[in-house]
C-alpha cells in the first residue's frame, strides 16, 4: 500500500505540472499561431498586458513547482517510509497554493510599474509575444527602475528555487550512493532522471534570457530561447516524463532503427 500511495502522489505531481505547462503555453502560443495563419500581427494594449501577466505568472510558478517536485523526490528517496505522512494530499495542495501565491507576489511589482510606461516612438515589439524585454526596449519612459526590479525578481526566483533543487539533490545523491545494491541505485537515479532533465532545460534557458545588463540590448537571441521554453520544451515534457515507461522506450528504439534503416536505403 505504501508503494502504491507513493506512486499515486508522484503521478499527481507530474499531472499538476503538465496542466500548468499547458496553461503556460496557452497564454501565448494560440495568439502566435493566429498571427501566422491570418497575417494579423497587431495586438491591443490590454491583450498584450494580459499576455505578459499570465506568461510571467506561469513562468515563475514553473520554477516553484520544480523546486517542490525536487523536495518530493527527496522525501520519496530519503524518507520512503514517511512519504505518505509528509507528502499528504493536504500538504501537496498547500505546496501548489504556495507556488501560485509566491509567483503572484514576485511579478506584481514590476508588472504594476510596467503598466505606467509610455510609448511614443514605436509600437512594434521585436518578439513573437508580449515579453518584458522587447516592451521595455521600445518605451520612451525611463525604464531603469523596472529593469532593475525585473533583474532582482528574476534573480531571487532563480536563486531561491535553484538552492532548493540543489540541496534536495545533494541529499538525494548522498542517500543513493549509500544503497548497497547497484540495482537499487539505478532505480533511484531513474526516478529522478526526468525531473533533472526538465530542470536543466528550464534553468539553462532562462539564465540566457534574464541574466542581462539591460533590456535595451538586442533581443534576437531571446526570441529563440523563448520559443524553446514556450513551444519546444512543453512538447518534449510528455516524452521526458515517460522515459521510464518500457513501451515508450521500445517505441523510441524502434523509431531510431526505422530511421537508420531508411537512411541507409
Amino acid at each position: 500500500m505504501v508503494i502504491k500511495r507513493e506512486v499515486t502522489i508522484k503521478e499527481n505531481g507530474k499531472q499538476t505540472r503538465m496542466q500548468h505547462k499547458i496553461s503556460f503555453t496557452t497564454a501565448c502560443v494560440p495568439r502566435f499561431l493566429y498571427s501566422i495563419s491570418s497575417g494579423d500581427k497587431s495586438i491591443t494594449y490590454a491583450a498584450c498586458a494580459s499576455q505578459l501577466l499570465f506568461t510571467d505568472l506561469f513562468a515563475v510558478t514553473e520554477f516553484f513547482l520544480l523546486a517542490t517536485m525536487s523536495y518530493d523526490r527527496y522525501v520519496a528517496i530519503c524518507k520512503p517510509l514517511h512519504y505518505t505522512i509528509i507528502m499528504s494530499s493536504r500538504v501537496c495542495k498547500n505546496f501548489i497554493l504556495f507556488c501560485w501565491v509566491a509567483a503572484l507576489i514576485i511579478i506584481l511589482p514590476p508588472i504594476s510599474l510596467g503598466l505606467e510606461l509610455e510609448f511614443c516612438d514605436s509600437n512594434i515589439i521585436d518578439h513573437f509575444c508580449c515579453d518584458a524585454s522587447p516592451i521595455l526596449k521600445i518605451s520612451c519612459s525611463d525604464t531603469w527602475l523596472i529593469e532593475q526590479m525585473v533583474i532582482v525578481c528574476a534573480g531571487l526566483t532563480l536563486i531561491i528555487t535553484l538552492m532548493c533543487v540543489v540541496l534536495s539533490y545533494i541529499y538525494i545523491i548522498s542517500t543513493i550512493l549509500r544503497f548497497p545494491s547497484a540495482l537499487q541505485r539505478k532505480k533511484a537515479f531513474s526516478t529522478c532522471s526526468s525531473h533533472m532533465i526538465v530542470v536543466s532545460i528550464t534553468y539553462g534557458s532562462c539564465i540566457f534570457i534574464y541574466v542581462k545588463p539591460s533590456a535595451k540590448d538586442e533581443v534576437a537571441i531571446n526570441k529563440g530561447i523563448s520559443l524553446l521554453i514556450t513551444c519546444i520544451s512543453p512538447m518534449l515534457n510528455p516524452f521526458i516524463y515517460t522515459l521510464r515507461n518500457k513501451q515508450v522506450k521500445q517505441v523510441f528504439l524502434n523509431s531510431i532503427k526505422n530511421i537508420a534503416f531508411h537512411s541507409k536505403i
